[in-house]
């Protein structure tokens, strides 16, 4: 018997961008042609797109497998090709066992039904039985939360209650195959914490789990191998760790635009590397080398090197070569300027971009800048939050009894209260 629990071979997804009849004489000839055209899938015409295009991957029983890409590469169109919300445009798909999709968790909720209610019908929608839905309903509405608001209409219940629920659902059904597109971050932090541990659950059941993320950690974590997609087409496909770290070294790639460019002055980070070697990805504590390149094309003096690193959201850290005790720079036109930053990466878990500028203290004004010039990906051992790490540890614990004298302070305490 076959230990391959989904397959796609060859696929291709074509989309229309949009059409527009004005008239009948223009809707018979298009409906007309679409009759007798027979393309193959390399031939397009100005309102088509191919969102995949020969995609081909394998998962086996019981496996974790990612795939990963940046936006508009074709993830969510492949789970819902292969959770069968649509179907492809040439290739075929084959799918062993009970398959439940978590790509839009409240997909199917009734506005006027009540939390309970919705249970019955989404969990029908997911495929379970009104017996089955029966004997979770407790384990549900628990993992959820929402004990107090479970027989409130659901149009009255906040965004990430909505969520709550639809994903409490989801993750009841126990398919063989699941498949999970972005919906570990629905909730609160303590929520998530849940709905992580939930998926560990499945995994050691022998379920076959799908992931689709932008959260790379959470790719490494849970997979064994991995899908690398970019504009449709398969990039890479391999153990997770070697997948993840091809796609953080793809990130780091700066366009060379300094023969284009009409500033007096461009600048680049070159390599990003720990003391093996070039790299993307980091433990947390661990020392990165920073190599920056600044190249003049006319005169340019007394300018510092900055170096600033943000996550998604926000500038972390920042310094530059001044404030590290280095006087300015000034160099003639076509000189360069190589420096190497050396950081210690006490960061916690997560993705990061080294950025730099060139920037004239005296004037406060900026010859050039990159932002986001290099990612990198840090990971950490400890479960830890926030932005900075700063390695804790304990070092002593003890239980012992109160004291006498301190049950009396507490009840001379109590007794000034009550007076």
């Amino acid at each position: 018997m076959s230990d391959v629990a989904l397959r796609m071979e060859h696929i291709y997804k074509k989309f229309r961008k949009g059409e527009m009849y004005d008239s009948l004489r223009d809707l018979v000839p298009a409906l007309t042609g679409r009759l007798f055209r027979n393309r193959e899938p390399n031939v397009r015409d100005d309102r088509e797109f191919w969102a995949l295009r020969d995609i081909s991957f394998e998962v086996r029983k019981g496996e974790a497998f990612g795939i990963i890409g940046a936006n508009g590469a074709g993830k969510s169109t492949t789970l819902k090709i292969l959770s069968r919300v649509m179907k492809p445009t040439k290739g075929h798909m084959i799918v062993h066992g009970r398959l439940s999709a978590l790509i839009e968790v409240t997909a199917g909720f009734h506005q006027d039904l009540t939390g309970r209610e919705n249970i019955f019908l989404h969990g029908t929608i997911l495929g379970m039985t009104k017996r089955e839905i029966r004997s979770k309903l407790d384990q549900i509405i628990a993992f959820s939360g929402i004990e107090e608001f479970i027989d409130t209409p659901v149009k009255r219940y906040s965004s990430g209650m909505y969520a709550r629920l639809g994903f409490s659902v989801a993750a009841h059904v126990d398919p063989e195959v699941l498949i999970v597109d972005e919906v570990l971050s629905v909730g609160d932090w303590l929520f998530q914490r849940r709905c992580i541990e939930r998926m560990r659950e499945v995994i050691r059941g022998g379920a076959t789990v799908l992931f689709v993320s932008h959260n790379l950690k959470t790719i490494s974590e849970f997979c064994d191998r991995c899908l690398l997609i970019e504009r449709g087409r398969t990039v890479m496909s391999g153990p997770a760790q070697e997948v993840v770290s091809a796609y953080l070294q793809q990130s780091q790639t700066v366009p060379d635009d300094e023969s284009a460019s009409g500033t007096a002055i461009t600048s680049k980070i070159t390599k990003v590397r720990n003391q093996h070697g070039e790299c993307a990805r980091f433990r947390s504590g661990e020392k990165a080398w920073i190599d920056v390149e600044v190249t003049a094309h006319a005169r340019c003096a007394q300018f510092a090197v900055v170096l600033y690193i943000t996550n998604d959201n926000d500038e972390i850290f920042e310094t530059s070569t001044e404030r590290l005790g280095h006087d300015s720079f000034t160099l003639e036109a076509g000189e360069v300027l190589t420096c190497t930053f050396v950081v210690h990466l006490n960061v916690n878990t997560g993705i990061y971009h080294p950025s730099i500028m060139v920037w004239r203290h005296a004037t406060q004004s900026g010859y050039d800048q990159r932002m986001a010039a290099a990612t990198i990906y840090v990971s950490s051992e400890q479960d830890v939050t926030g932005i900075l790490h700063c390695f804790p540890k304990l070092v002593e614990k003890a239980i012992r009894p109160a004291s006498e004298e301190n049950c009396v302070v507490t009840s001379r305490h109590s007794a000034r209260g009550k007076e």
